[in-house]
């Protein structure tokens, strides 16, 4: 991987992560498009996530440091109760998920399944309920939405957004608590891998730190400019043009590999 590749992807990270579009289903289709096949793809994606998640923590500074300041309530629980499934799919799926991010041929269906996800999402009016509201089944149900989003061509936050709102929340606490909802999960898979890593020497001897860290800065600075665009855009119901560009993203994938 050159340093120009890496800050390809790092720029493919910020973006595509908060808008409703695959992350790992973009930056699987510029592996392929670079040759780029090493077994530490996935460590370097997690880098990247990393990167995407500091605008987070700067944007949603205040609920985060409210969350820190007194953890015993009920957003931490609701927070915790959606991060469980992603937490059992990954302990019992690693080896599958793991390589899947190997396989363009399961993109199509993650591209389909966000598209209709995100059509749907703008049919989804009568809601309501701020996020204090949410409820524990709530938290649940959405959290499989988030666990679905594991499998590469399907956006976790578009699943995520579009599970909120089928629950009766409103658009901008749908946005807002899939925002918090990938700061757990992002730490998570952080400290996963990171024990993956010390636990195997050769995956450490194969990092090229300059280029981790240049996709890591990469995907900060594009990842502010996504949160801020997503958060003004889910006011409006124009997700149904995100479902236009995965149709348009689906057809390029078939040209390119099939």
């Amino acid at each position: 991987m050159s340093l120009l590749e890496a800050i390809i992807l790092g720029f493919i990270q910020g973006i595509s992560e908060f808008l409703p579009v695959s992350s790992s289903g973009h930056l699987l289709v510029f592996h392929h498009i670079f040759g780029i096949t090493a077994e530490d793809n996935l460590t370097f994606i997690i880098v990247l996530n990393m990167g995407s998640l500091m605008p987070l923590l700067f944007v949603f500074r205040k609920e985060l440091w409210a969350l820190i300041k007194n953890p015993l309530q009920k957003t931490t629980a609701l927070l915790i109760i959606a991060t469980i499934p992603l937490v059992i799919v990954t302990l019992f799926l690693e080896g599958f998920i793991e390589s899947m991010f190997h396989m363009v041929r399961f993109l199509p269906i993650g591209f389909i399944i966000t598209g209709v996800v995100l059509l749907l999402s703008d049919r989804l009016k009568n809601n309501r309920k701020n996020m204090e509201e949410i409820s524990l089944i709530d938290a649940a149900l959405i959290g499989c939405a988030q666990a679905l989003a594991v499998f590469p061509g399907i956006s976790r936050s578009g699943s995520t957004i579009t599970a909120t709102m089928a629950r009766g929340v409103n658009r901008e606490s749908a946005a807002k608590f899939s925002f918090l909802m990938s700061v757990p999960a992002a730490f998570g898979a952080m400290l996963f891998r990171i024990s993956r890593i010390i636990a195997d020497p050769e995956l450490i001897e194969r990092l090229n730190f300059v280029n981790l860290g240049a996709g890591f800065v990469t995907a900060a600075i594009t990842g502010y400019v996504a949160i801020n665009f997503m958060l003004a855009i889910i006011k409006k119901a124009k997700l149904k043009y995100f479902a236009l560009y995965y149709i348009f993203a689906l057809v390029v994938l078939i040209i390119l590999f099939f």
